[in-house]
Parts: structure tokens; C-alpha cells; sequence
């Protein structure tokens, strides 16, 4: 790795610490800038700061640069649930404990590997290692996921994304009755302050916002669809904890384990955007996967 230190100067004033950075280092995109300072390889004045942290004079930034692992990413013939493909997109209902991309820790049987075994064209928007990915699901969540083939239409998807105008909606069965049958979960999400490895609700955090309805309840738990109006990393299973409904099988965010199930109880079960080529509204809708129908299934012959 690459130790880097500089001391602000007066022309540097006022700009954000990721573009300080990335002037700096031009041969690394400002999404990897903005992932070391999220990483905590970044410090100013022996403190980590923000992505948007504004510079002052005279600031100590240090920074490490790790190395730059060269990974090669192998097509592999994986088998896929395919739900629309044109010329542009795919929709894919994803498996349960597939990885969307490769990580350092595992670069096969991910989602990724299988795209490039499937599909000659993908976008590269994101990156060589993360072909034709606009949005993710985690791994242990199944459901509906959209593919880009061209930069432009990946494009174009980003931006719905980002103006909330996606129609996501995910079920999940979480610990505990709901007492309201419908509510809206507003609370900021960042990273957890006492664990980088984990998102938790904070006052620093971007604005998420979900929403969510009742569908069934249980003696000690609760099936609720939640529509996601913004798309923060792991937003229902933080929120869900944050109203103290964790999500039944959730490895992180759940303290209580279950028997019943040997991961999360969640799947993205319907999506609603516009064609970014044609313009049309396209509606996907995926039935409840075994594992959901199982665990349901048993709660209620136990109630």
C-alpha cells in the first residue's frame, strides 16, 4: 500500500475532501476516492471525516492507497431466472446467497460471473468488476434486479434511481407484532460509528425514507411489504431494527435468532420503471419465493 500525506494550501480551501483527492490521484475514479474515505483510509488532522468534508488551511491529509488487486473475473455458466430482455436491459429474478459482484473474497458464483457467460453487451458505468450492475440486492436477498447492456441506458436507470421515481416493493417477515398496519420509516442512514463493517440510523446519515404496510400477523411476528422510496445500502433491514421489528434470519442487524430460518426473511418482490429507450412503463412482479412461504406457512400453524 501507498502512504500519501499533503498539507492543504490556500487555493484548496473550500473544496470537498473527495475531490481534493481525486485531483490528486487521477488515475483512480472519484467512486474509489470516495470508498477509501469511506473505508477510514482517509484522515484529516488524525480524524476521519466525510466524502464531503470542505477543506481548510493547512489541513494533514493522510491517506493509504491499497493496492490495486488485479482480479480476473471469469464468465461462468450459471444458470438464471430471466423475466424481460430486449436489446437495452434484462430483469432478473436473482437467487437467494448469490453475490451480485465478485469481492476480494470471492470472485466466482456471483451474479456478475453469470452476465458475462449470458450476455455479450453489458454497461461498464461501474467499473470492469461490476458489469451491467445499475442497483444491488444483498446476498442472502432474492428477487427482482435490473441489468443495463448499453452506458446509456445504465445511465438513464441511475438517474431514476436517484430521483426516487423506481417503484421497489420487498416482503419480509420481522420479529414482533407491528402494532400500525401502514407507516413511514423517515430516519437518516450512514455508517454505524461502532462498526464501519455495518449501516445503522444517524444524525449524519443521507435521507432514507421507507415505507411500509401489514400483510399478516403472527403471535410473535410480522409479514409487511415495505416500498423503498429511497435505495441506502441494507435501508429496510436498518430501519426494520430501528423500529425494533428486526428482520427474522438478518446475521447483522438482528440479535435474535431463529430457527425457523437459516437467512434473511426478504425479497424484492415487484419494480416499476420507465424504459429508458422506449419510454414505456415496465412491471415486474415475482411470487413469494419457498423459503417465505415455508416460514409463513409454520407461523401460522403455530399461532
Amino acid at each position: 500500500m501507498t502512504k500519501k500525506t499533503i498539507l492543504a494550501n490556500e487555493k484548496e480551501v473550500g473544496l470537498r475532501l473527495d475531490k481534493l483527492l481525486t485531483l490528486k490521484n487521477p488515475d483512480y475514479s472519484r467512486q474509489q476516492v470516495q470508498s477509501w474515505i469511506k473505508d477510514g483510509h482517509v484522515t484529516v488532522n488524525n480524524n476521519t471525516q466525510k466524502t464531503n468534508y470542505k477543506i481548510r488551511e493547512s489541513d494533514e491529509i493522510v491517506w493509504i492507497i491499497p493496492e490495486k488487486v488485479e482480479r480476473k473475473i471469469e464468465p461462468e455458466n450459471i444458470p438464471l431466472t430471466i423475466l424481460y430482455e430486449d436489446d437495452w436491459l434484462v430483469v432478473i429474478n436473482k437467487e437467494r446467497g448469490m453475490l451480485v459482484h465478485p469481492t476480494i473474497q470471492q470472485t466466482s458464483g456471483t451474479l456478475v460471473n453469470a452476465l458475462m457467460y449470458h450476455f455479450q453487451s453489458l454497461s461498464n458505468v461501474n467499473g470492469e468488476e461490476r458489469p451491467g450492475i445499475v442497483h444491488r440486492l444483498d446476498k442472502d436477498t432474492s428477487g427482482l434486479i435490473i441489468i443495463a447492456k448499453t452506458n446509456e441506458v445504465h445511465i438513464d436507470l441511475q438517474k431514476q434511481f436517484a430521483s426516487h421515481t423506481v417503484y421497489r416493493k420487498y416482503e419480509a417477515v420481522v420479529f414482533g407484532v407491528v402494532n400500525h398496519d401502514h407507516g413511514i420509516i423517515d430516519a437518516p442512514i450512514g455508517r454505524d460509528p461502532h462498526n464501519r463493517l455495518r449501516m445503522a440510523v444517524t444524525s449524519s446519515g443521507k435521507y432514507a425514507e421507507t415505507h411500509f404496510d401489514v400483510i399478516e400477523r403472527f403471535n410473535q411476528h410480522t409479514h409487511v411489504a415495505c416500498e423503498l422510496i429511497t435505495g441506502r445500502t441494507h435501508q429496510i433491514r436498518v430501519h426494520m431494527k430501528y423500529m425494533k421489528h428486526p428482520i427474522v434470519g438478518d446475521p447483522v442487524y438482528s440479535r435474535k435468532k431463529s430457527k425457523l430460518l437459516t437467512s434473511q426473511a426478504l425479497f424484492a418482490k415487484e419494480l416499476k420503471f420507465n424504459h429508458p429507450v422506449t419510454k414505456e412503463e415496465l412491471h415486474f412482479e415475482v411470487e413469494q419465493p419457498s423459503y417465505i412461504v415455508s416460514l409463513l406457512n409454520h407461523l401460522r400453524k403455530i399461532a
